[in-house]
């Protein structure tokens, strides 16, 4: 049922995007059987994902053999003179090593063991297919919202001291080092993801079986249900709408973008240097590509998510997944795609997803609905203000930015204490009883044929 419910999604995906002239998820991820793939680095991830249900023997095979796929294919591009322009020029034998697996799955492998290798390679192409549904989301968001409601964040962003703005001016002083490590943070969260996700399904060769709960399905269903909401509140953030977009990185960047059609529309060119004005706010129509792909900030959610199923590792893991949510954080506020209100947004909305599937395994009892209600009753109210109440604030952020954290603060509190009571390793047991021969010896119990000992009385 979920397979199916699944490819009747990417269907009308592919649908929407073609109505609009352009490939959906079906066709980009097909054309990376033979085309340079958008990241291979993405491809290898999924590949390391299907490779937790092989043996050792059998993984060094497959990336040996993906390895090689590669090295061929690089060949046959250098001999025709075909030049990567777009895309990297690796990843393709990847692709073809899961797409392998599968058909060994369907041909050589019976009962238990099929199921399971078709379950790695699903896991390794959802992972992949995720960020082509994402692709074809952000397409839709900018070709159905004519209008962003920039004004009305950056309105409101003025009650955490707008720092975006803060932020951006430092990572710009920073120059290209810093620009460029943040770029690689950033970009290559998914690849993270799966570093946490594989400490995770270390035992699924040798147990035969997968988890109830990983971070690849937090990770997937983020990505799936976030998109969804940039339809209801279309953003396309700080330095698109204040600034001169993909242009303000080009010249420090080492794989700068060229934007389309002619540039960006900004408001005005404020970004990083100068807030915007404290204004009732209203609608700004905008270009027809720039994705509206900021509230709630994704980025922040997956990084958040990474942080929670890192914190069951070992020490490496806590602080690099630590590490990674401090460093993505400040990309999306250095790089000017985010504002402050979006973070806060992005961090209720993973808790609660979070919470939402962790409750669903455990069927739903009373603590895990009071979960999901409270972070859902918070995400709601967060939007609700940052649409409706964005000036009073503005003009009060005294009051509205520490209530802002507060709200945050709230679910992050109710996560933690329900998730611990959750959580069999850190439960408050009852004490046990002392065995009853323990009891007689020390005088505090009866024996057959004896008289019971009661308290002391008074004095």
């Amino acid at each position: 049922m979920a397979t199916a419910t699944a490819f009747a999604f990417l269907v009308a995906l592919e649908v929407a995007a073609r109505h609009y002239g352009l490939p959906g998820p079906i066709t980009n991820q097909a054309r990376e059987v033979i085309c340079p793939p958008k990241s291979g680095f993405l491809l290898y991830a999924g590949l390391a994902l299907t490779m937790v249900v092989l043996t050792w023997r059998q993984r060094f095979v497959a990336l040996g053999a993906a390895i090689g796929i590669d090295l061929v294919f690089s060949a046959v591009r250098w001999a025709f003179g075909a030049e990567v322009t777009r895309g990297q020029p690796f990843g393709n034998g990847a692709l073809w090593v899961m797409l392998g697996c599968a058909v060994v799955a369907v041909t050589r492998r019976t009962g238990r063991e099929r199921v399971l290798l078709l379950k790695g390679v699903g896991l390794g192409l959802l992972l992949v297919t995720g960020r082509k549904t994402g692709d074809a989301w952000l397409l839709i968001t900018s070709k159905t919202r004519p209008t962003v409601l920039d004004r009305y964040v950056a309105t409101a962003d003025h009650a955490l001291g707008n720092p975006s703005w803060l932020v951006g001016r430092v990572v710009t002083a920073t120059g290209p080092i810093g620009f460029n490590v943040l770029d690689v943070v950033y970009g290559q969260l998914a690849v993270a993801a799966v570093a946490v996700a594989l400490y995770q399904l270390r035992d699924v060769a040798a147990e035969r079986r997968f988890p109830r709960h990983h971070l690849v399905r937090t990770f997937l269903v983020i990505g799936l249900l976030g998109p969804a909401v940039y339809m209801i509140f279309p953003v396309v953030g700080p330095v698109f709408a204040y600034g001169t977009g993909a242009d303000h990185w080009a010249s420090v960047s080492l794989w700068p973008e060229r934007p389309p059609h002619g540039g960006h529309w900004p408001v005005t060119d404020l970004w990083p240097r100068t807030a915007p004005p404290v204004t009732a706010p209203h609608p700004l129509p905008y270009d027809g590509f720039t994705p509206r792909n900021c509230m709630p900030s994704l980025h922040t959610a997956w990084a958040t998510a990474i942080f929670l199923h890192s914190r069951q590792g070992p020490r490496v893991l806590r602080w690099a997944g630590a590490f990674w949510l401090v460093a993505t954080l400040t990309a999306t506020l250095g790089f000017g795609y985010h504002y402050g209100v979006d973070l806060v947004a992005g961090a209720v909305f993973a808790l609660t997803v979070e919470a939402a599937l962790r409750s669903h395994d455990r069927g739903w009892d009373p603590s895990g609905i009071r979960l999901v209600a409270h972070g859902t009753a918070v995400f709601a109210a967060l939007l609700v203000s940052y649409r409706w109440l964005p000036l009073e604030m503005a003009r009060h952020p005294w009051i509205s930015g520490p209530l802002l954290l507060l709200a945050l603060a709230s679910v992050v509190h109710d996560y933690v204490r329900t998730v611990n009571r959750w959580d069999p390793r850190t439960r408050q047991t009852a004490p046990r009883p002392a065995p009853q021969h323990e009891l007689i010896r020390s005088g505090r119990g009866g024996a057959p044929g004896g008289t019971l000992q009661g308290p002391p009385g008074p004095g």
